[in-house]
């Protein structure tokens, strides 16, 4: 591809996106410049303070376990409080928590901050989608759900890199970096974003009623949906739980699993952007069933890995899936989540993979030990092949994209103007 042809192609990719997108993917990049706590954490409790690796891991359920917890009261605070006001505190308490976590020494303190942690940088992310859907037009969500997926592995790749060298000289320094990058994004989020919430007419509301937590759970189709999620974040949850464990068993160093695991993070920062551009209007049942598949028998091929090569050729399979799945699949809740209350749905896809986020190393440490990793790699395709036959199946009679944007036609045109006049002023 010339020159030329590959700036055109950039240049198509971020065109026609509302300034407030950008304001809301800065916030996630600078959120991401500064992670630390969830790459390092184990290393911390076992290197820096001298605790047992079954400590290390039990704070790491918990820090899941708040993620958890903090998923549906977000989307509810989300809906009822607003996307600006959620993501202000869901910011401003994690940078609170993690400065504080950086400071407690005694087992228990650590453990019960370390959920704090996890609650509160969980609260986030069902205002940030449901944020990203009010100010995108429907036909440009899967493109705008791919940057701002973009944004988060190129950022954690560099600050995957950049905590190294900061964990060598303090690891205390670590945390409060990252409790200033999010007090950052939170400066960025009150003078930049405007609130997204749609304004609801008398007419509106009598006209549909209110979203409550169970009418998401009585939503069969969505529900589904979250089921399949699950099982897909389930394989994903490996590549950073199983395949370090299998690979230490095979007498792998851990630079060798640093090596096979970055074409993970370089391969989304290269590919994710051009492979949107070719997805992105083409039927989403497909696209999920076919990544659901490659992203099981990607996992499978792991079974027959002898070399770091191999290993690295499988994560490149793997995260091709990854790459098409991610803003597909966040695209498809949007879809099917009515605009008041995309809060609540999305926070119950949230909390989809924080349960996987929770099962997966009891899954793949059960799987290891008594049965051995090529079992939990046949596990992973079997699974693969599962949530690809439930996605065929649940998504057949999917509206058309045109009758599944009708949240910005007619009747919701009252409260989306105002956004996009305000975001044309921010």
């Amino acid at each position: 591809m010339s020159f030329t042809a590959m700036r055109r192609a950039v240049t198509e990719s971020v065109s026609g996106l509302p300034r407030a997108f950008w304001w809301l993917w800065t916030s996630t990049l600078v959120n991401r410049l500064g992670a630390f706590v969830a790459t390092f954490m184990a290393l911390y409790l076992t290197l820096e303070r001298g605790y047992s690796a079954s400590y290390a891991g039990l704070v790491a359920a918990l820090h899941g376990l708040g993620g958890v917890v903090s998923s549906l009261g977000a989307g509810v605070m989300t809906d009822r409080l607003g996307r600006r006001p959620t993501l202000l505190i869901a910011q401003a308490s994690t940078a609170g928590s993690v400065a504080l976590l950086g400071f407690m020494e005694q087992p228990l303190a650590i453990a019960g901050v370390a959920f704090l942690v996890g609650m509160a940088s969980n609260a986030s992310r069902p205002a940030v989608q449901a944020m990203m859907a009010d100010i995108v037009r429907p036909e440009d969500r899967v493109r705008a759900f791919s940057l701002n997926y973009w944004a988060i592995n190129l950022g954690f790749a560099i600050s995957s890199a950049g905590a190294g060298f900061i964990a060598s000289y303090s690891y205390r320094a670590g945390f409060l970096i990252e409790a200033a990058m999010t007090l950052v994004c939170a400066i960025v989020v009150f003078a930049k974003l405007p609130e997204s919430r749609p304004v609801r007419t008398a007419l509106e509301k009598a006209a549909e009623p209110e979203v409550g937590l169970g009418t998401v759970l009585r939503d069969g189709r969505f529900m589904g949906v979250v089921g399949l999620s699950f099982l897909v974040a389930l394989i994903f949850q490996q590549g950073s739980v199983g395949l370090p464990v299998a690979m230490g068993e095979a007498g792998f160093t851990p630079a060798d699993y640093g090596l096979a695991i970055a074409m993970n993070g370089v391969l989304i920062v290269v590919l994710q952007i051009p492979v949107t551009r070719f997805i992105e209007h083409r039927d989403p049942r497909r696209l999920l069933v076919i990544s659901s598949v490659v992203a099981g028998y990607g996992f499978g091929l792991t079974a027959f890995a002898g070399s770091v090569g191999v290993f690295a050729l499988t994560v490149c399979v793997w995260t091709l899936a990854e790459i098409v799945n991610a803003p597909t699949q966040t695209s498809l809740v949007v879809r099917l989540s009515p605009t008041h209350g995309r809060g609540r749905y999305q926070g119950m896809y949230t909390m989809s993979w924080s349960v996987a986020a929770l099962v997966a190393p009891l899954m793949s440490g059960f799987m290891i030990d008594r049965f051995g990793a090529e079992w939990l790699w046949g596990a992973c395709a079997v699974i693969g092949t599962g949530a690809a036959i439930g996605y065929w199946g649940l998504m057949r009679g999917l509206p058309e994209e045109e009758k599944a944007a009708a949240d910005v036609s007619v009747g919701n045109v009252r409260a989306a103007e105002p956004v996009a006049s305000r975001t044309a002023e921010s």
